[in-house]
């Protein structure tokens, strides 16, 4: 392997912490490579061309408060693939909060579990403001850039997918709305636009836009919502988009008094908009479901007169019954909501009929499950695959991975060694693929016991097999969330 040190950041954590989420599969890793020659077990397939990037959240400095992890700044690690060889880089991303931060020694704004009141900084951002966009959530690739987006919205901080060189904010055609993005944003990568949408504590709530595939704005929309709302993700069909209102939402009388608590109403229902992709806000129907939060889409697709939506409903979002008590260990209180097993996620599928507007919907797993990926060229169209991240019990991360037939209903699991942790499993077709599974999976794992890193690649036909290929990293990496797969035909 030959490595480069390109660059070390100097954190203010201590010696000794113990927090759950700066420990262990989350413990920060504050240094910069570049490698190649990489050591590998198993040889790395030559029809593999493209790049795999995944954003993890790392603390740097104590908070000034209260610290949950995804208050951690954006580092992301991208590996290139081609040839059957392979490069790897992590960075830093560069966002205005980050750099202010480092001037500074210290921590400037609020975290997500602390009043905005507590921010030493004189501005902002995130639907509630004051919180420091750390871009720490998502990565997608747009344009052949990188593009990585904070938890709540923010700005979209633009990088080489290759380098992770920071190029700065993201603007079409000198604009960029002043609510910000959210963490989701989806790429069809048959048309090449970009959806996105963005919420705010202020009327309409929300709105919703497309991008064309040479970077103007071709579509921006109101979606106006009874209140503040907090939806995480969005989907898409062919032909139309898909947003959320879900009855988990900042509390009205908490939220008048500043505060920022959630609260679940069970009385009301989920609300789905569906709009023609370039539609107008007169356009959007609604249609109501059981009540839920949803954190995560599979895919949507036309069948007919329905829209198929296919997402991990959340049978107990608010922890409810779980022991908050003196009880539970002081490290991990307050942290519940952050284990899918406590918060009972599954597969669901909800069937929205255009011409009668009636709801269906079911269940499609007795697994918990989330950050489910599909190979990308059936974003938004019929599939039959899904490859989903097994929840660890009582830790946001995961332990194995789960290939789902949607046709047969048969579940395929593979369950990493014991001490090692995966990311959010990306699905990369091989060259020539002419199936849906024919494809590779590619995730990276972090071994605890071993403290060390790979890149595990699986074939996507049989990941019960486990790795046909396992590539070496520098250091072992941080957990985090979010993950996305570049074909070479998308990086120019």
């Amino acid at each position: 392997m030959q490595v480069q040190l390109v660059n070390e950041v100097h954190g203010g954590l201590p010696l000794d912490d113990d927090h759950p989420y700066r420990t262990g599969v989350w413990r920060p890793q504050y240094r910069e490579y570049d490698a190649w020659d990489l050591d590998v077990e198993g040889e790395i397939p030559d029809d593999l061309a493209g790049t795999y990037l995944r954003n993890t959240e790392t603390a740097v400095f104590e908070p000034i408060r209260r610290y949950h992890p995804f208050d951690g700044d954006a580092m992301l690690h991208s590996i290139s693939f081609g040839g059957g060889e392979a490069r790897y880089s992590n960075r830093f991303v560069r966002t205005e909060g980050f750099l202010a931060e480092q001037e500074a020694g210290r921590s400037l704004w609020a975290g997500i579990t602390e009043h905005p009141s507590n921010a030493v900084a004189d501005h902002g951002w995130g639907a509630r403001s004051m919180m420091k966009d750390n871009a720490s959530t998502d990565v997608i690739v747009h344009r052949g850039e990188a593009l990585a987006s904070f938890y709540q919205c923010g700005q979209l901080y633009r990088l080489d997918p290759h380098t992770l060189e920071t190029k700065g904010t993201t603007r079409w055609d000198d604009w960029f709305p002043a609510e910000g993005v959210s963490a989701h944003k989806r790429v069809d990568e048959h048309t090449g636009e970009l959806l996105f949408f963005n919420y705010s504590v202020e009327a309409p709530y929300m709105h919703y836009g497309v991008i064309d595939s040479d970077g103007h704005v071709a579509t921006y929309i109101d979606v106006p919502l009874p209140g503040p709302r907090l939806p995480h993700d969005m989907m898409f069909t062919e032909n139309y988009s898909i947003l959320n209102d879900l009855p988990l939402f900042w509390d009205p009388e908490a939220l008048a008094n500043g505060y920022y608590s959630n609260v679940f109403r069970r009385d009301l229902p989920s609300r789905f908009a569906i709009v023609p992709r370039h539609g107008t806000t007169d356009d959007i129907r609604w249609f109501e479901a059981d009540p839920t939060f949803v954190l995560h889409w599979t895919n949507a697709h036309e069948d007919g007169d329905e829209v198929v939506l296919d997402g991990f409903f959340q049978h107990n979002p608010t922890a409810r019954g779980v022991d908050r008590s003196a009880a539970v260990n002081p490290h991990h209180k307050g942290f519940e909501t952050l284990d899918m097993n406590v918060l009972q996620a599954r597969h669901h599928r909800w069937r929205f009929n255009l011409v009668t507007g009636e709801t269906k919907e079911e269940s499609l797993s007795d697994r918990c499950l989330e950050f489910p990926m599909i190979n990308g060229q059936h974003l938004g169209r019929p599939y039959r695959y899904s490859y989903s991240a097994r929840c660890s019990h009582g830790l946001f991360a995961f332990d194995g991975l789960v290939k789902q037939d949607l046709e047969s209903g048969v579940e395929e699991l593979w369950a990493a060694p014991a001490g090692t942790f995966v990311s959010e499993t990306v699905v990369a077709p091989k060259l020539g693929s002419n199936a849906e599974d024919d494809a590779y999976l590619l995730t990276f794992s972090s071994d605890i016991v071993n403290d060390e890193s790979h890149c595990e690649i699986f074939d996507a036909s049989d990941p019960t097999a486990g790795p046909i290929c396992r590539v070496k990293l520098p250091e072992r990496i941080s957990s985090g969330t979010h993950a996305t797969w570049a074909p070479q035909s998308r990086l120019g």
